[in-house]
């Protein structure tokens, strides 16, 4: 595989910023010139990191080089601080994640890079809070992805935790909902998936959605109540979990195999990662 590391300045997050990208390899049987000219269009697997990561860190903690090789596919890890995927207008000058993956990032894998744009070819999945940012991009930008893996995290029934006065329950969250201009904007926003889903639903508009925790994470009752509401309103996911697993990089290398294996993509180990 080809391992881009691209440092560039962004529009969107008015900082410069860096990037990896997974590239499919060259055949040793095939030419160069051939290879590099053929003018093929590889799918792409968006990656996301979570609290305190960065770009680097599935390179870095996991075998997704590896993953990506077998399956010759296009894989993009950027970086977001601890920005929930969200725009932060207030933040410096100005630090707008949300916005810089679709009208920034996007444009430039697709014309940079050899990858597909189309809908069917074009998956995201993302760890904690970078499974925060994988269902609300799946969520709002349902048009962009065939598929998208929640790798220990899920959706929280917001409306329900401000009625029992747990809403904030962070100087985080707090900073979320005054960035968002108070309360009712945030329960507005595409933050609060848990509201969202029953109109997508009803619309069949939705991406196929892997979920997967391990029962030993302090997530774990949060995913329980999710998989139950997903019952409730007709969700059609699947849900995984694993006994033994915490929030932990053990994990999230295992499930970023059976999300694979999940959007459709050939496993060379039997069809069991565990």
């Amino acid at each position: 595989m080809a391992l881009v590391t691209m440092n560039f300045e962004s529009q969107y997050l008015m900082v410069n910023h860096e990037i990896s990208v997974i590239l499919p390899d060259k055949p040793r049987e095939q030419s160069p010139a051939d290879f590099y000219g053929s003018g093929k269009k590889y799918p792409v697997l968006w990656l996301l990191h979570g609290t305190f990561g960065d770009h680097s860190d599935w390179v870095r903690k996991s075998n997704i080089e590896l993953y990506a090789c077998e399956n010759d596919i296009i894989v993009v890890m950027l970086s977001a601080l601890n920005s929930d995927y969200w725009n932060w207008p207030g933040f410096g000058t100005g630090y707008n994640a949300w916005d810089y993956l679709t009208e920034e990032l996007m444009p430039l894998i697709y014309n940079w890079f050899p990858a597909s744009d189309k809908r069917e070819d074009n998956f995201i999945a993302g760890l904690s809070m970078g499974g925060m940012g994988t269902i609300q991009y799946a969520c709002a930008l349902h048009d962009r992805f065939a598929a998208a893996a929640v790798l220990s995290w899920a959706p929280i029934d917001l409306r329900a935790r401000l009625k029992e006065g747990k809403l904030p329950d962070s100087p985080r969250e707090a900073n979320r909902i005054a960035s968002l201009g108070g309360v009712e904007n945030y329960l507005a926003s595409d933050i609060n998936v848990w509201d969202k889903l029953p109109g997508l639903i009803e619309k069949g508009v939705l991406p196929r959605l892997y979920f997967a925790i391990g029962q030993d994470d302090f997530l774990y009752e949060n995913f329980v109540a999710f998989r139950a509401y997903a019952e409730k309103i007709g969700l059609d996911a699947a849900f995984e979990e694993y006994p033994g697993y915490q929030h932990e990089w053990r994990f999230w290398d295992l499930t970023i195999q059976r999300a694979l294996k999940f959007f459709g993509f050939e496993s060379r180990d039997g069809g069991n990662p565990f």
